[in-house]
């Protein structure tokens, strides 16, 4: 459309300025850049002549016009700047003052007001970002008969050009500009900061108009007429550039005229004021000329404020009716916009229902923008206690449809709706219902933070800051060690949460109340008070009250040492400024200093409930390390919590009460900690204990030579003890005790004689693995010799073969355990992860051979694609047990994850990966996105051996098809076939939209396929098919992947297997030759277009031509075209005519251009002698002979290489 304004040509510049001092009947306006466009076709003699006769006229009207411009422009070319020369450029620019540009306009328009008036008509129609000419004639009288001919819109298309005619009284305005106008970019709608700042600029310079002649011009009847005849008759073009930005300008207007009606309103009252105090005085001191001053001001004031709110009214109905249903979503929000400011700053005159109304109603909006708009509009209504008498009936008619938009799909929206109800709640008594409450509340769980945020503001001021106890109750409260304020208020939050059956996430909600009730949630000091309180007093909390406030503490705590919001509510950490930094520094340090003190107690409280240690047990990971130095406190209270922690953990074995002890060791364990010996030695001595008893246990239950010891106690005290050490294992590196011989002896008693538990199975691999991998990233850091190399990787096998036996155990859980540690491990040492990078660590390297593969594989197909799990969940559905149903779905979905790393991380053969893919369609809800995933990272990898993977799936599968065929009916194996069909549509869908990348992989699949489908048949004039000749049928669903030239050749290579006379042979089993042909001889044009534009092969007149004979193709396509579907129908194929022949087959006419190339013979790779020959295809079809003569002009422009295919 327009671009960014620049210096026009001084030839332009000349031109322009000579054509503007033409008498205003019949004045013409040309923007620079329509010039710029005019002169390209002119010589540089004819440029000459007309700057040497422009010149005086260019001073003389540059100094009339804008004298004070003119030299601000002067001293920026003195300077080096750019010299704006027209209206627009000096407010695009925006360099020099909004108000002096005014000012200047003003003063021309006093001296000459057709002229300027013209210029300001210029400068609206170049901000549209119009290229064209506006020219204006003067008519006498607004009744002229013939005025209503002239109001015209025109298109002249031999030039290009559009014309419109309208009224801007006194003028009769012809605007010209380029048809292409409609699809471009205009200066409102162009991206970039530039842009951006002109927009400001041009609704200041409109305001600033107003504001700077609201004493003067304004009021002349003269310019206001004309702007806002304007403004009204572009902005009902339907070209979206003049309408988008004359709208914008009038509104912005009307905004000025609405600041302006205000301050007559104030002045008109001080008047009157004044006047009243003038006409109170006594008859001896009143001045009778003062007051009759004062009723002519008032008067004055009264015919100014009456004529401004005309102007208001003709362009509220003019353009604001017409465009706050425009199709144009910024226009839309532009009156949206616009109309909240009017109500709110002239709410006299705008706030009243016949205004309000508009606003509801686009509430209901489709565009996201514009209900924003809304939302924000009646926000500066409603924050204004004097407005809400005025909102009662708009308040009961909307309410229900802002409560609906907190679920809309925009989270800004929805955040905005919510402020809205809080004022409204705040404001309006009884609008908000009990339940609209309850219902506000829940968004404190949503996922959206600002939403949540705005809930939890909600949420404390209306149900937890109520809470109030008087001060004096208050001060005896504290003199006793507890508030009762913060005690009545966590009970309610408390209580909020129970309540709600839908969602059970603290953090979420302590998230959601961080940033209006922080010092409520920061208070540990109460809370740790209140846990320790004893509740028979009748005070305090009942269990589950307790639960909830630990949960809560734990939260707050995380959200005061991290600073961000929990998963899924944040795009990653925040980046704290240096005030906010310095709160979380004092936070992390009255962490420390005060649960240092007092986690040791309620550790020593609440010891026996697993629940409520596991959430205590993980305070001391948020424990910040930068602020041990400055806490003295720490030494002293550290031995009194290590010993707590060390009961604890001896009185449970939960996995998760471990697994948050053996965290909170490993935090407060830091080598970067001063603290860290202290902890080293509690930590050994705790593990020391646990190791030897583990193997005096172990001792006294693998007798040896004997059977395994019974004792159910043993058996307790061995799994309990192992529990332990395993979960420890997990966080520390325990390599030094030597676990793995003595944990792996239960593995091999139990592969040997049998009769372990299978619990201690279970955590005997997993401890196991956990000293692998240890022992494996020890190496990584370096820390190893050759000897420990060698001696880790016998550890490694033996440790394999171990879980490779466990694969085949009994119980399902230990068959589980072994296949998750053995994945894991697999991976840890797979190739991919350490060539390149340590060649000294290759002995590592471990690759399964092919047992394990097998072991691997169909351990996935007995847990994972089983019709028992199938049947499994159905009566868990059934019985309603969706949680068990989820668990199950979640625990086989792991399990396929895990063997999917094995394929794309190269530890297991990628044809392993062809019995994963047939699950494809029949799991395809359950799996599908796994398997999908899988298929594309192979693709990645190996695009052939991938290809080759799928072809195998698909042959597998036909091949077990034949086999369980047997003797059914032909109708069941049509359908069976189908579904192999389809399963193949579906991995053709996944090659994507680019042929190019694909196209090697996809003649490879044709390639094998058409081997498998002859394999064994050879041409001796026999008219038995090939037994595998069906599979054609499922190979044909590739054939839209291969580009026109490959089709060819993949069509010549097919005919090296069929001949000439299996074409002729009528019988049904080779009606699968018969579609896999009509698949390779369909031209598909419109598909491989696409394709082969992205090779660059393509020259332009290829192009023009193949675009105008595309509708030929289509209606010849339409009519005579016969899909492959159809070819496949066994009722058509199976019928013949008359004489007993097979009916011919209707071929589409684009296989003209896919014959013949240029009038020559399709090259096709080497002949059966070796020799490089040109032959034509043998087509062997009677309608294909007919069009063997026929030239080819689609391909001649075509330049792609062809595949070299061979017979195996």
């Amino acid at each position: 459309m327009i671009a960014e304004p620049k210096l026009a040509s001084r030839a332009a510049v000349q031109k322009e300025n000579s054509i503007v001092d033409v008498p205003s009947s019949g004045s013409v306006i040309q923007t620079p850049n329509a010039l710029r466009s005019g002169s390209k076709q002119k010589t540089a003699r004819g440029k000459r002549r007309v700057q040497e006769v422009s010149e005086n006229a260019k001073r003389r009207h540059s100094e009339r016009s804008f004298p004070r411009h003119r030299r601000v422009s002067q001293e920026h070319s003195n300077n080096g700047d750019v010299e704006a020369v027209t209206l627009f450029e000096v407010v695009s620019m925006g360099k020099s003052a909004m108000q002096s540009v005014v000012d200047d306009w003003i003063e021309a328009y006093q001296q000459d007001r057709d002229t300027a008036l013209l210029d300001l008509i210029s400068f609206f129609i170049q901000c549209s970002g119009c290229k064209g000419v506006v020219t204006a004639e003067m008519f006498q009288s607004r009744h002229d008969t013939g005025l209503q001919k002239k109001m015209i819109e025109e298109f002249d298309e031999d030039t290009g050009l559009q014309y419109k005619k309208f009224m801007a009284f006194p003028w009769i305005l012809t605007v010209t500009w380029p048809m292409d106008m409609d699809c471009g970019e205009y200066p409102l709608t162009m991206p970039g900061p530039y842009w951006k700042k002109f927009r400001c600029n041009f609704c200041e310079f409109i305001v600033m108009l107003i504001h700077q002649g609201q004493n003067s011009v304004i009021y002349d009847s003269y310019l206001m007429d004309t702007v806002i005849s304007l403004l009204t008759e572009l902005s009902d073009s339907r070209i979206r550039a003049f309408r988008h930005t004359c709208t914008l300008s009038a509104l912005k207007l009307l905004t000025a005229l609405v600041s302006v009606a205000v301050n007559l309103g104030v002045n008109k009252d001080n008047t009157h004021r004044l006047y009243e105090e003038e006409r109170n005085k006594m008859t001896s001191k009143r001045a009778c000329h003062r007051q009759e001053q004062l009723e002519k001001k008032i008067k004055e004031l009264q015919d100014k404020q009456h004529e401004i709110e005309n102007m208001m009214n003709v362009i509220f109905k003019g353009v604001f009716l017409m465009r706050y249903r425009d199709v144009t979503p910024e226009i839309r929000a532009n009156c949206m916009e616009e109309i909240g400011i009017w109500m709110k700053m002239y709410s006299p005159f705008f706030l009243n229902d016949s205004y309000l109304k508009y606003v509801g109603w686009m509430l209901n909006d489709k565009q996201t923008e514009v209900r924003l708009k809304c939302v924000l509009g009646l926000q500066g209504l409603y924050s204004n206690t004097l407005f809400i008498s005025k909102l009662e009936l708009f308040t009961s008619r909307f309410k229900d449809r802002i409560m609906s938009m907190l679920l809309d799909k925009d989270h800004e929206v929805a955040a905005q709706s919510m402020k809205l109800l809080m004022l409204i709640s705040q404001n309006c008594e009884d609008v908000l219902s009990l339940e609209d409450c309850k219902t506000m509340y829940q968004f404190v769980y949503s996922s959206h933070r600002p939403l949540a945020t705005t809930a939890g503001e909600f949420l404390y001021k209306n149900l937890l800051s109520h809470h109030q106890v008087p001060e004096q109750e208050d001060e005896v409260s504290k003199q006793k060690g507890r508030n009762n304020h913060y005690t009545s208020t966590i009970k309610t939050l408390i209580q909020f949460f129970q309540e709600n059956e839908l969602h059970k996430h603290v953090s979420y909600l302590v998230d959601s109340l961080w940033d209006c009730a922080s010092p409520l949630l920061k208070d540990w000091e109460s809370v740790t008070a209140l846990l320790l309180d004893d509740p028979q007093q009748g005070e305090g909390l009942n269990d589950s009250q307790q639960s909830i406030l630990i949960e809560i503490l734990l939260a707050s705590v995380r959200q005061a040492a991290e600073g961000h919001p929990p998963a899924g509510r944040g795009t990653g950490k925040k980046v704290f400024p240096a005030k906010e930094r310095k709160v979380q520094v004092d936070d992390c340090v009255k962490i420390i200093e005060h649960f240092i003190v007092v986690l040791p107690q309620l550790l020593a409280k609440y010891s026996t409930d697993a629940n409520k240690v596991t959430s205590l047990l993980q305070i001391p990971q948020y424990f910040s390390m930068d602020v041990y130095s400055t806490c003295s406190r720490i030494e002293g209270h550290l031995d009194v919590l290590l010993k707590q922690m060390k009961d604890v953990i001896e009185k449970h074995t939960e996995p998760e009460v471990l697994e948050a002890g053996s965290r909170a060791y490993q935090v407060l364990w830091s080598k970067e900690m001063a603290i860290h010996n202290q902890v080293n030695v509690s930590r050994s001595q705790l593990i020391d204990q646990w190791v030897d008893k583990f193997n005096q246990l172990l001792k006294d239950f693998l007798q040896e030579g004997e059977s395994l010891s019974a004792n159910e106690e043993v058996v307790y005290q061995i799994l309990s003890t192992l529990k332990r050490i395993t979960a420890f294992h997990n966080a520390h590196d325990l390599s030094k005790w030597n676990l793995y011989d003595s944990v792996s002896r239960i593995l091999t008693a139990g592969s040997e004689h049998g009769g372990i538990p299978h619990q201690i199975t279970i955590q005997a691999l997993q401890c196991t693995c956990y000293s692998v991998l240890w022992q494996i990233t020890t190496c990584l850091e370096g820390a190893f010799s050759k000897e420990n190399v060698l001696a880790q990787r016998s550890q490694l096998r033996s440790f394999c073969e171990m879980c490779q036996n466990c694969l085949s155990h009994e119980h399902p859980a230990v068959k589980e355990q072994a296949f998750t540690v053995l994945c894991d491990t697999l991976i840890a040492c797979s190739y991919q992860l350490h060539s390149g990078e340590r060649h000294d660590l290759a002995p590592l390297v471990y690759t399964p051979d092919a047992k394990l593969q097998r072991a691997l594989l169909t351990f996935i197909q007995e847990q994972v694609f089983t019709e028992v799990e199938q049947e499994t969940q159905s009566k868990a559905s059934e019985n309603g047990d969706e949680v068990n149903k989820l668990d199950e779905l979640h625990r086989r979905r792991s399990l396929l994850a895990a063997y999917c790393k094995l394929v794309v991380h190269s530890v297991v053969e990628m044809t392993t990966a062809a019995e994963i893919f047939k699950q494809y369609m029949k799991y395809y809800n359950d799996f599908g996105d796994i398997i999908k995933e899988t298929l594309s990272r192979t693709r990645q990898m190996d695009r052939i051996q991938s290809a080759r993977t799928l072809v195998l799936c698909l042959q597998q599968l036909f091949l077990r098809l034949k086999q369980e065929q047997g003797s059914s009916s032909c109708g069941s194996s049509i359908q069976t076939i189908s579904t192999i069909k389809e399963l193949a549509r579906r991995f053709s869908l996944t090659f994507g939209w680019d042929q190019i990348k694909s196209r090697e992989s996809v003649a490879m699949m044709h390639k094998d396929g058409i081997e498998f489908a002859f394999k064994g048949f050879v041409q001796n004039g026999q008219k038995q098919p090939p037994p595998n000749i069906a599979y054609l049928t499922i190979l044909s669903e590739f054939s839209n992947k291969l580009l026109k030239p490959d089709k060819k050749t993949v069509y010549g290579y097919l005919q090296r297997y069929t001949g000439n006379q299996v074409l002729t042979y009528k019988e049904d089993g080779w009606i699968s030759l018969v579609c896999y042909r009509a698949s390779l001889l369909a031209s598909g044009e419109e598909d491989d277009s696409y394709s082969l534009t992205s090779t660059d092969t393509f020259k332009e007149s290829s192009q023009s031509n193949h675009a105008r004979a595309m509708p030929l193709k289509r209606k010849l396509s339409n009519e005579s075209r016969v899909s492959t579907a159809e070819l496949c129908n066994s009722s058509l194929l199976a019928s013949s005519d008359t004489n007993g022949r097979t009916p011919d087959v209707k071929v589409t006419p684009q296989f003209i251009s896919t014959v013949i190339k240029g009038g020559k013979w399709l090259k096709c790779s080497q002949g059966r002698n070796g020799k490089e020959t040109e032959e034509p295809p043998d087509i062997g079809h009677p309608q294909d002979a007919m069009l063997q003569d026929q030239p080819d002009a689609t391909n001649e422009d075509v330049d792609i290489d062809t595949f070299d295919m061979e017979p195996a």
